[in-house]
Protein backbone atom coordinates (compact mmCIF):
# COMPACT_ATOMS: atom_id res chain seq x y z
CA UNK A 1 0.00 0.00 0.00
CA UNK A 2 3.10 2.55 1.15
CA UNK A 3 4.01 2.76 -2.97
CA UNK A 4 0.10 3.85 -3.82
CA UNK A 5 0.40 6.30 -1.17
CA UNK A 6 2.92 7.62 0.85
CA UNK A 7 5.34 6.88 -2.11
CA UNK A 8 3.76 8.42 -4.45
CA UNK A 9 3.24 11.42 -2.23
CA UNK A 10 6.75 11.72 -1.21
CA UNK A 11 7.74 11.56 -4.97
CA UNK A 12 5.21 14.77 -5.84
CA UNK A 13 6.33 16.79 -2.93
CA UNK A 14 2.82 16.60 -1.01
CA UNK A 15 4.02 16.47 2.47
CA UNK A 16 -0.06 16.94 3.60
CA UNK A 17 -0.76 13.35 2.06
CA UNK A 18 0.16 9.46 1.67
CA UNK A 19 -0.51 8.16 5.36
CA UNK A 20 -3.43 8.18 7.23
CA UNK A 21 -2.58 10.65 10.01
CA UNK A 22 -4.62 13.35 12.07
CA UNK A 23 -3.99 16.71 9.56
CA UNK A 24 -3.28 14.91 6.85
CA UNK A 25 -5.62 14.81 3.76
CA UNK A 26 -6.87 11.18 3.38
CA UNK A 27 -9.14 9.77 0.63
CA UNK A 28 -10.56 6.38 1.05
CA UNK A 29 -12.02 3.64 -1.27
CA UNK A 30 -13.99 1.19 0.74
CA UNK A 31 -14.00 -1.76 -1.59
CA UNK A 32 -16.04 -5.36 -1.47
CA UNK A 33 -13.83 -7.50 -3.13
CA UNK A 34 -16.30 -10.11 -3.37
CA UNK A 35 -18.19 -7.61 -5.85
CA UNK A 36 -15.01 -6.71 -7.54
CA UNK A 37 -15.41 -6.31 -11.23
CA UNK A 38 -14.83 -4.00 -14.60
CA UNK A 39 -16.99 -3.41 -17.58
CA UNK A 40 -15.72 -3.14 -21.39
CA UNK A 41 -14.11 -0.46 -22.12
CA UNK A 42 -16.73 2.47 -23.93
CA UNK A 43 -15.40 5.41 -26.30
CA UNK A 44 -17.30 7.95 -25.48
CA UNK A 45 -17.46 11.67 -26.65
CA UNK A 46 -17.20 13.84 -23.20
CA UNK A 47 -13.62 15.49 -23.37
CA UNK A 48 -13.46 19.48 -24.78
CA UNK A 49 -14.66 20.52 -28.11
CA UNK A 50 -16.48 16.84 -28.54
CA UNK A 51 -13.21 14.79 -28.46
CA UNK A 52 -13.12 11.12 -27.68
CA UNK A 53 -11.88 8.98 -24.91
CA UNK A 54 -12.40 5.96 -23.32
CA UNK A 55 -13.98 4.95 -20.45
CA UNK A 56 -14.11 1.76 -18.63
CA UNK A 57 -16.58 1.16 -15.10
CA UNK A 58 -15.96 -0.71 -12.29
CA UNK A 59 -17.59 -2.53 -9.35
CA UNK A 60 -17.44 -2.90 -5.88
CA UNK A 61 -16.49 -0.03 -4.55
CA UNK A 62 -18.85 0.78 -2.21
CA UNK A 63 -17.84 4.28 -1.22
CA UNK A 64 -15.26 6.82 -2.19
CA UNK A 65 -14.59 9.29 0.87
CA UNK A 66 -12.55 12.82 -0.18
CA UNK A 67 -10.96 15.10 2.62
CA UNK A 68 -13.82 13.68 5.06
CA UNK A 69 -17.14 13.96 2.32
CA UNK A 70 -18.61 10.72 0.42
CA UNK A 71 -17.94 11.59 -2.99
CA UNK A 72 -19.17 8.00 -4.03
CA UNK A 73 -21.93 5.23 -2.88
CA UNK A 74 -22.14 2.07 -5.12
CA UNK A 75 -20.25 3.74 -8.56
CA UNK A 76 -23.07 6.61 -7.95
CA UNK A 77 -21.32 10.42 -7.89
CA UNK A 78 -23.09 12.08 -4.34
CA UNK A 79 -22.63 15.69 -6.04
CA UNK A 80 -20.08 16.60 -3.33
CA UNK A 81 -17.08 17.84 -4.99
CA UNK A 82 -14.43 18.26 -1.97
CA UNK A 83 -11.38 17.89 -4.48
CA UNK A 84 -9.23 20.22 -6.20
CA UNK A 85 -6.69 20.36 -8.65
CA UNK A 86 -3.12 19.59 -7.59
CA UNK A 87 -0.29 20.84 -9.38
CA UNK A 88 2.82 19.41 -7.48
CA UNK A 89 4.63 19.99 -3.84
CA UNK A 90 6.97 22.31 -3.41
CA UNK A 91 10.36 20.08 -3.93
CA UNK A 92 8.18 19.10 -7.49
CA UNK A 93 8.50 22.52 -8.37
CA UNK A 94 11.88 22.92 -7.86
CA UNK A 95 13.23 19.51 -9.31
CA UNK A 96 11.41 20.66 -12.63
CA UNK A 97 13.02 24.25 -12.95
CA UNK A 98 16.41 22.56 -12.85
Amino acid sequence: MRLQTRNTAESYGLADRGTPQVGKKVDINVIDFDALGIGAPEMVEDLPAGGRGIVQSATGYRYTICSGETTFVDGRHTGALPGKLVRGGARNHAEHRS
